[in-house]
């Protein structure tokens, strides 16, 4: 029976707002893992299940799971692993002599073969990338109120084998969206700066970590006063064991692999069975996620919400995929506040006494660390937010801010003759230049980082363009559905040229710096005259030094006093010293003119903003004045 709730109950809402505090949160996450750790091997079916004649309408009170004992087949009493655990040849799959699924009418229906659900999850090459798709789940979710994601290793209690939590806080989801979001091709996702848009990331990662997941989300709907929990189940495992030959999508929503069962929260703060697909159903699903889940009664599954909150989504895969040497992928073991990739450490090929600086540079470490990859996964995180790994924060790690002799491009990629978009490229030397081996190009979307340290160069023996490192942000090129790199376009290979103009110019013109010889002077300044927009040319006009005064006086000095004994040590003409010194000056002069046009305008757009404040303010007191005196004479209306 399903009641329409039209007030939480207070007690239930207050104990619920209290889970709201991100370190309350944590206490209780870090116990239920610990709880999780003690957890024996085990399996209790037959002594939780109600007889089918009994009430379902309150079953947590009751602690025990509405499904008939006589409904669970004999064949999945144990709980099964799947039959290989290497994911790359997990997709080695023999459905059977027969097909279990059947069709009705054998309409509507759109037929794929279970082994589509992991060649879909073969796009992530990397684990990591497959991770930070669950992640980015959960921080397009800070517009709905997430204040923070958890990933963290917890046990699994059928057979204490690890599996991989995420957690956030965010709106959670009803019983619809969670079908949506387990189905193939759908996306709630309609925000510009949303960096999910295909519909399809969860399934990927899931699959990609590990043959099943197992989804808990809890949402409150504020408009109509209702509290809803769901609980969802993607099973490689199940289709493998079972032997089903397809996957049947019906084209207006739910799949087959999926099974679900959902909770409202009535006016007594009692739950109740939302069976609007028919109590039939409820059970049939709520069975299948007893014998295929971690969780072997329904006590056990709805105590998975105790730390949700009032809203908020629990993520746990589980049959962790295995590497080609049999051991987990992922490694909790190493550093117990990491999670590191089983034998991804490369060996760095450099100088010996440089070894340590490049092997613990970001650079690399974000090869195997989960910490370090996450810690550089957002160009900015908002004050409010927080990525909690294994119990502890990570630091977020602002790239520009590792550079040296910093200075900014801007570039405006044009397509048939129209500009694109503009962006701005933050590049310098690495602060560990010379020593380091690193240079390439940060590249991020919409907020995400989709290329780390990315080498359009090869600088070879001449060292050219060696500790160059940039950070930008691209969002009139599209990445590719694992995230992991960009769709090929013209105007993605126009701004890879362009890029590799920036390291190479950068290098010539700057590598004194570092202690390498200058080999090209500075060219003129002025653009020719058929300079498309936005690609012009000249040391100058191609960079735009900081604007500030203190980062002006540094090029004056550098210029100036010890201009002559610098440039001519790396090898400019001594003539030359005061040309560059006046071209430096005038560019000083074009920047902060720059810069005045750009306060000018800031405050003409103040002074518009203030009066269309002035005009609204004296608007509401009219229409306020008014409001009064009709209440007035409503008084005295009343009063006579």
């Amino acid at each position: 029976m399903v009641m329409k709730a039209t007030e939480l109950d207070k007690d239930v809402g207050d104990g619920v707002q209290g889970n709201n505090c991100l370190r309350g949160q944590l206490a209780q996450h870090q116990k239920s893992v610990n709880h999780s750790r003690r957890q024996e091997s085990k399996e209790n079916k037959s002594s939780n299940a109600l007889s089918s004649g009994q009430s379902n309408s309150n079953v947590i009170e009751q602690g025990r799971s509405p499904v008939d004992e006589s409904g669970i087949d004999s064949e999945f009493i144990k709980f099964p692993a799947p039959p290989c655990r290497q994911f790359w040849k997990a997709g080695d799959y023999d459905d059977g002599p027969s097909s279990k699924l059947t069709l009705q009418n054998g309409k509507n229906y759109l037929h794929v073969h279970p082994i589509f659900l992991h060649s879909n999850a073969t796009s992530h090459k990397w684990v990591f990338g497959a991770i930070a798709e669950l992640v980015d789940n959960a921080v397009d979710e800070i517009q709905n109120g997430a204040s923070f994601v958890i990933v963290d290793k917890i046990s699994n209690p059928r057979d204490g084998s690890p599996a991989l939590l995420i957690q956030d806080d965010g709106g959670g989801m009803d019983p619809e969206a969670i079908r949506r979001c387990m189905s193939f091709g759908f996306s709630d996702k309609k925000s510009k700066s949303a960096i999910g848009q295909y519909g399809n990331g969860f399934k990927t990662s899931t699959m990609r970590l590990g043959a099943d997941a197992i989804v808990f989300s809890r949402h409150a709907d504020d408009r109509y006063k209702v509290l809803t929990q769901s609980i969802g189940l993607l099973s490689f495992t199940f289709l493998t064991q079972t032997g089903h030959d397809r996957i049947v999508v019906p084209m207006v929503g739910l799949t087959s692999l999926q099974k679900y069962v959902d909770y409202e929260l009535n006016t007594a703060g009692n739950l109740e069975i939302l069976d609007r697909y028919g109590k039939e159903y409820f059970m049939s699903n709520l069975s299948l996620l007893l014998q295929w889940s971690p969780y072997s009664t329904e006590a056990e599954l709805l105590k998975q919400f105790e730390d949700i909150g009032l809203h908020g989504t629990k993520v746990i895969v589980y049959n962790l995929w295995f590497n080609d040497d049999g051991n987990v992928e992922l490694d909790f073991d190493t550093d117990p506040e990491d999670i590191r990739i089983n034998g991804d450490i490369k060996e760095v090929q450099t100088r010996p006494a440089w070894r340590t600086v490049n092997e613990e540079h970001i650079s690399n470490r974000l090869r195997y660390s989960l910490r370090a990859y996450l810690s550089i996964l957002y160009l900015r995180i908002p004050e409010n937010f927080t990525i909690v790994l294994r119990g502890k924060f990570v630091k977020h790690h602002n790239l520009a801010l590792d550079l040296k002799f910093q200075e900014f491009i801007v570039y405006r990629p044009q397509s048939s003759g129209c500009i694109k978009g503009e962006l701005l490229t933050t590049i310098g030397f690495l602060k560990e230049a010379p020593q380091v081996t690193v240079h390439g190009f940060n590249i991020y979307h919409k907020n995400r980082l989709i290329l780390p340290f990315w080498s359009i160069v090869n600088y070879g023996n001449n060292s050219r363009s060696r500790g160059v490192v940039g950070v930008l942000e691209a969002n009139f090129v599209e990445p590719t559905h694992d995230k992991q790199d960009f769709e090929r376009t013209s105007l993605f290979q126009k701004l890879e040229v362009r890029l590799k103009e920036m390291t190479w110019e950068y290098w010539d013109y700057h590598c004194g710096l570092i202690g390498y010889q200058v080999t090209k002077k500075l060219r003129p300044t002025e653009p020719p005259p058929d300079s498309p927009v936005g690609i012009s040319t000249g040391l100058s006009s191609k960079r735009k030094e900081h604007c500030d005064l203190d980062k002006l006086e540094r090029i004056k000095r550098q210029a100036g006093t010890g201009a002559n004994a610098f440039l001519s040590g790396h090898g400019f003409e001594t003539e030359v010293v005061s040309d560059i010194k006046n071209k430096l000056e005038d560019q000083d002069v074009v920047n902060l003119i720059q810069v005045n046009k750009n306060f000018r305008a800031k405050c003409l757009d103040y002074k518009k903003r203030t009066e269309d404040l002035d005009l609204k303010v004296t608007r509401l007191r009219s229409e306020l004045g008014q409001a009064r005196m009709e209440y007035e004479q409503l008084m005295v209306e009343l009063t006579s």
